[in-house]
């Protein structure tokens, strides 16, 4: 049995990525994911207790990790929970890893831009690229006008709108 986890929190450490001699790529980091609870006598947020995770990606996704994390970034991960007891002569404790599925920015604290990476089975001319296609939906040219209402808004008044953290 596994348990899905869904974390945020910042990369505690820079991501370390290896190729293994069957050529599996993987990159794993430490994740701090520090709680937050309201302090009613000092009416204000505090930062309460930190749990660390060890998140480790696999394949692809770790080509893509490396490339594209970094120590100090807020990132968003889901993947399968494992849990594992360790000891040693002096010493014993408990580690918390996530084997990810899914790992990126998380865009409540800054934006991030998205490069597809070519696959190796789809190429602009094989039918799984064209199929691949026809499963995107069509995107309207233009912005919702809501959009682009908030966006004047913002070029002419950055301070007056809230900021979301």
């Amino acid at each position: 049995m596994s348990d899905t986890i869904t974390l945020t929190g910042i990369v505690a450490t820079p991501p370390k990525h290896i190729v293994t001699s069957e050529q599996l790529q993987i990159t794993s980091f430490r994740l701090a994911s520090t709680q937050r609870k309201f302090d009613r006598t000092e009416q204000k947020w505090v930062d309460a207790d930190t749990n660390w995770y060890t998140v480790t990606a696999f394949r692809s996704l770790a080509a893509n990790a490396i490339g594209s994390i970094l120590k100090g970034q807020r990132v968003i991960v889901t993947g399968r929970l494992r849990v594992r007891e360790w000891a040693t002569e002096e010493k014993s404790g408990i580690n918390v890893e996530v084997d990810a599925d899914s790992l990126g920015h998380d865009l409540t604290f800054g934006t991030s831009v998205f490069t597809r990476t070519p696959t190796a089975t789809a190429t602009p001319d094989t039918p799984e690229s064209a199929e691949a296609a026809e499963q995107i939906p069509d995107v309207p040219d233009a912005p919702e006008p809501a959009f682009d209402e908030l966006a004047e808004q913002r070029a002419k008044h950055p301070s007056e709108l809230p900021v979301p953290f």
